[in-house]
């Protein structure tokens, strides 16, 4: 049986009484501020004042602690709107922005299943919000939204943990590395690359995910109207 499935023990009048609901807002508390690295039963027993052995009444493994950490986030994923397209930007919104509050959201996301409850709620929002489109193409433009998110919320925060890592920021990171592409650049092999990099648009990141999912919203839209 599933931890979603499963009742929780029979709550006690005790000094520190328990909950999944608790137990998982301790374990994304820790998460929030240490990174994934932080989350034990140990520690979130620790933090919650109970000895380890009481979590396994609620929880049987870290792995479904996890699951339940990504359920509750998918709770900030409600994606709104009028008709498809609406709807599909704003499950692409919701979803950088919880990733942007958790950012070990971002090492879970899509690697984990999507069986609970406000996952589940997630899922009927933005399938019902398809109508009476062809589930031909429900399915794979859903899964390329999805895919799309994934891989911009995984690169932006890679980047912010490259950052941390060096002490570099963007701006930092090109006066260090500029001298180096002029060189590259001088030897006159990369002109397709350096028209880009000296003339090309450089947007801030919102700019750059909202037109990335354009294009692939765009590309749906002409789908459907073929």
């Amino acid at each position: 049986m599933l931890v979603w499935e499963r009742e929780e023990p029979p709550s006690r009048p005790v000094p520190a009484p328990l909950s999944r609901e608790r137990i998982v807002g301790a374990a994304i508390g820790l998460a929030d501020v240490d990174g994934l690295e932080a989350v034990s039963l140990r520690k979130v027993a620790a933090v919650l004042g109970v000895g380890p052995m009481r979590l396994y009444g609620y929880i049987a493994t870290k792995e479904e602690l996890l699951d339940l950490m990504v359920d509750a986030v998918h709770a900030e994923i409600r994606p709104v709107g009028d008709g498809w397209r609406e709807v599909l930007h704003s499950l692409a919104e919701t979803t950088r922005h919880a990733a942007h509050r958790h950012e070990w959201f971002a090492d879970l996301i899509g690697g984990r299943p999507r069986l609970g409850p406000h996952a589940l709620a997630r899922g009927e929002a933005v399938l019902a919000a398809m109508g009476d489109i062809d589930l031909d193409i429900v399915v794979p433009a859903v899964d390329a939204v999805d895919a799309y998110v994934i891989g911009a919320v995984r690169r932006e925060v890679t980047e912010w943990r490259a950052e941390r890592a060096t002490g570099m920021d963007k701006r930092q990171w090109q006066a260090a590395f500029g001298p180096y592409l002029e060189r590259v650049f001088a030897t006159g092999r990369y002109p397709a690359l350096e028209s880009v990099v000296r003339d090309g648009p450089h947007p801030v990141p919102d700019e750059t995910f909202r037109t990335g999912l354009d294009f692939i919203l765009d590309g749906i839209e002409a789908r459907l109207s073929n």
